[in-house]
């Protein structure tokens, strides 16, 4: 019985021996993964002044356990506050039409739904989601997935630029034009009537603060103003969430929840608007100066949020947003929070099921357990910061099963990351 007894032994252990040898390569080979993945990033970060700083809107990335994300995120979560956007009342609207995070554009390249005159390549940041366009020249980016921007609609993307970004270095410009020739995108003269946006980190108060300076028209502008952005500068808070609200003439603008404009006739009554380009002059290449974009959505319809849950008994929306592959909501959601808790406070005896969505990404059960956690956290939310009767609010989640567009599309994802409230 004794060499059975050994045998049985060698074998508990060289079974055991072989999943730490698995266990260890997959950390190795996920190890390489992150390096390769961050090669770009740590130059894009180091090329500033040839340091590492950490901006207080920053994070460094450091490897943990599965378990470890876990209790992060949950954490995260608990101690999620919307305050910093209190004032914000953009609500996105109800169908993305036109919708790019550059997450099937190889690092590196440039994005071939998008055309310039210029050059820009694909990239990830340290500390920051997704997929970013990085700028480091002067010229125009046009983004040719946009073919209309209907009177009711809303725009956002996110702005970001490299630490100490000097005052010298070119402005993010913004024009929203109706193009008379998509070949000459970079001509103003080919614009027709349209809006431009000046964004820098810099503009604002004495130079130590964001700024916005807009205009209209074409030769002659009949607005020319300038709004100062307190929570945006090239030092402390290097990334802008932009939200532009189109409704007939009346423009409003608000910057990481901030708004900087309402202007009441920006649009003509008669002008079509149906491009939107992006434009930077010089750079300071010598000092490493650079500007990102991401995240560029455009969406259209009124979110008629009363009518849709009281009378038809529900409402949708794409405009609560998470963190990637987490329950933590960000905080240019909270207009939209805002708009469902005014509805629910109205009316105090209705009670809704809140129903979380995802798109196909990942893995089936993940998304399921995923989308259960998000409509979860928005009724957390709902009852923190709004003081909704938490007995009114029920939870659930579909994860992928129940999509609303394809999901072969970054629109379609998009519309599929939807949170449902439902009358029950």
């Amino acid at each position: 019985m004794k060499p059975l007894l050994l045998l049985a032994a060698f074998f508990i252990c060289f079974n055991a021996n072989s999943q730490v040898l698995k266990r260890l390569g997959e950390r190795a080979k996920q190890k390489v993964e992150n390096v390769a993945g961050n090669k770009v990033d740590k130059t894009i970060d180091e090329a500033v002044d040839g340091k590492k700083k950490t901006p207080a809107n920053k994070t460094v990335e450091t490897e943990t356990d599965a378990a470890d994300q876990t209790t992060a995120t949950t954490t995260a979560t608990a101690n999620t506050t919307l305050k910093a956007y209190s004032k914000y009342d953009f609500v996105p609207g109800e169908k993305t039409i036109a919708f790019d995070n550059f997450e099937r554009v190889n690092i590196g390249d440039f994005p071939t739904n998008w055309n310039t005159d210029a050059s820009g390549e694909v990239v990830t940041l340290s500390g920051r989601e997704g997929k970013w366009l990085k700028i480091n020249t002067g010229g125009e980016y046009f983004a040719e997935f946009i073919n209309g921007i209907p009177e009711n609609s809303t725009i956002e993307f996110d702005l970001g630029s490299s630490n100490n970004y000097s005052w010298g270095s070119s402005s993010m410009y913004l024009y929203i034009a109706s193009l008379e020739d998509k070949n000459r995108f970079n001509n103003t003269g080919y614009y027709g009537k349209y809006l431009s946006f000046e964004l820098h980190p810099m503009l604002g108060e004495q130079n130590k603060m964001g700024g916005v300076h807009f205009t209209t028209g074409n030769s002659t502008s009949k607005i020319d103003n300038r709004s100062n952005i307190k929570n945006w500068d090239n030092q402390n808070n290097l990334f802008a969430h932009v939200s532009l609200w189109r409704q007939g003439q009346r423009l409003r603008m608000y910057v990481n929840g901030d708004k900087v404009a309402d202007l009441p006739r920006a649009f003509d009554a008669d002008g079509k608007y149906s491009d939107l380009i992006f434009h930077t002059n010089a750079i300071q290449q010598t000092k490493g100066d650079y500007l990102v974009i991401s995240n560029i959505r455009l969406a259209t319809g009124a979110p008629d949020t009363r009518n849709k849950l009281i009378s038809e008994g529900k409402w949708v929306t794409t405009g609560i947003l998470f963190d990637v592959n987490s329950d933590k909501i960000k905080s240019e959601s909270y207009g939209t929070l805002k708009e469902i808790a005014g509805v629910l406070t109205e009316n105090p005896t209705i009670k809704v099921k809140i129903v979380g969505h995802t798109d196909s990404d990942g893995d089936d059960n993940a998304n399921l357990e995923l989308s259960k956690k998000r409509s979860t956290a928005v009724k957390a939310a709902l009852v923190k910061e709004f003081g909704i009767n938490e007995a009114n609010l029920e939870t659930d989640g579909k994860g992928e099963s129940v999509p609303v567009d394809k999901n072969t599309t970054s629109e379609g994802k998009a519309n599929n990351r939807r949170v449902e409230f439902v009358k029950i």
